[in-house]
């Protein structure tokens, strides 16, 4: 029965607030917007999603990835997750190179609706393209809610 539940899974818009470069010494407020593809549109186990970040202090990071969902039961959902994408430092932190790469994880809970409250963890670094790469971390809370929701009744 679970395994017929996570194949309806909707394509979600999710929104996150939080901390950006949590444990050094550029820490500032971080926003996001992510779109998460709809598991008709999967690639093998894993879900697509493109997004979009900012910082309080202008820097910028719009990307893509794959996440994988592993349920934990019915109402909790763990997705590593996996990206690349391009980065301006604005008046923020300088990672070294316009193209970074995020790895992270989230634990979301799973409401009735199908929406989901989670919290992220991220980092993002050059990994080694260019010259500093030192990489910074980002803890969230994100809600993701069922794209099709946004335009019914």
């Amino acid at each position: 029965m679970e395994n017929a539940v996570w194949a309806e899974e909707p394509a979600f818009l999710s929104v996150g607030a939080g901390i950006y470069d949590v444990n050094d010494s550029e820490t500032t407020a971080e926003s996001r917007i992510e779109y998460r593809f709809s598991e008709a549109n999967k690639l093998w186990h894993f879900t697509p999603f493109v997004g979009m970040m900012a910082t309080a202090e202008g820097a910028t990071y719009g990307y893509g990835g794959i996440g994988l969902e592993i349920f934990l039961g019915n109402r909790w959902i763990l997705t590593p997750n996996l990206g690349v994408g391009l980065y301006g430092n604005g008046e923020g932190k300088d990672l070294g190179s316009s193209v970074e790469f995020r790895s992270g994880a989230e634990l979301a809970y799973r409401f009735e609706d199908r929406s989901r409250l989670g919290l992220t963890f991220n980092h993002i670094s050059n990994a080694g393209l260019d010259e500093p790469n030192p990489g910074t971390e980002s803890v969230l809370l994100v809600y993701s809610m069922p794209f099709d929701k946004l335009f019914s009744d």
